[in-house]
């Protein structure tokens, strides 16, 4: 029977919306195997939804190859599956394809492949793209001269949001007064924030600061 024309966009809609409960549905079962080891279920749930452009899916599809988990280790699938998802901006795939840029892993070594995809992750605010560019401008890596100022940027973006190694290496920047005025008291505090969640380095890097 044909449906009225008014009300094929209602069906439409409806169509999509179940499509999308569905598609949770499988996405969740996947998730489930794999958090309880079971990475068969979880390639079988997420490769359906990753080959119709899901890019949650594509990412996790990634880790697996990128990890061996479930099927043989593959840098090659991994980029591919990293790169499907960080196209469509997803900041995790975008960092993990800058570090297998960086590291040449499934791709020959390219900075500047490394450093933009980093960079595209980072302005989304993935902490983890934020203190890897902010190391890479401390130590003037990447090809890129070093910068203490745009050092301190990304740092201080990734340790706000809770990274103990950007708290850390921050509170480096202001001991030494590189990038910012030397500032024993802001050196302190990050070593502290830093030292709080474990980083070792910052456990003991704090104790001269502290009895200056």
């Amino acid at each position: 029977m044909r449906l009225p024309r008014t009300l094929t966009p209602i069906v439409f809609i409806l169509f999509l919306f179940i499509w999308a409960i569905l598609a949770h549905a499988d996405f969740q079962a996947g998730l489930a195997a794999y958090n309880q080891g079971d990475y068969a279920t979880a390639l079988k749930e997420w490769r359906p939804l990753a080959e119709q452009g899901d890019a949650t899916a594509q990412f996790n599809l990634g880790v697996m190859y990128n990890f061996g988990q479930g099927v043989p280790q593959d840098y090659q699938e991994a980029v591919r599956w990293y790169r499907l998802a960080a196209e469509q901006g997803y900041a995790p795939a975008q960092f993990n394809l800058g570090f297998l840029y960086d590291k040449s892993l499934g791709v020959p070594q390219d900075y500047a492949q490394a450093r933009d995809w980093y960079r595209k992750a980072a302005t989304q605010g993935h902490a983890d793209a934020q203190f890897k560019l902010g190391f890479k401008y401390e130590y003037g890596m990447f090809d890129m001269p070093q910068d203490y100022a745009q050092a301190r940027e990304w740092y201080l973006k990734a340790a706000e949001q809770g990274d103990a190694g950007a708290q850390f290496n921050l509170g480096h920047l202001y001991y030494d007064g590189q990038g910012v005025p030397q500032d024993y008291g802001e050196a302190v505090r990050w070593f502290r924030l830093a030292a709080e969640q474990g980083q070792e380095e910052a456990v003991s890097a704090k104790e001269p600061v502290t009895k200056m």
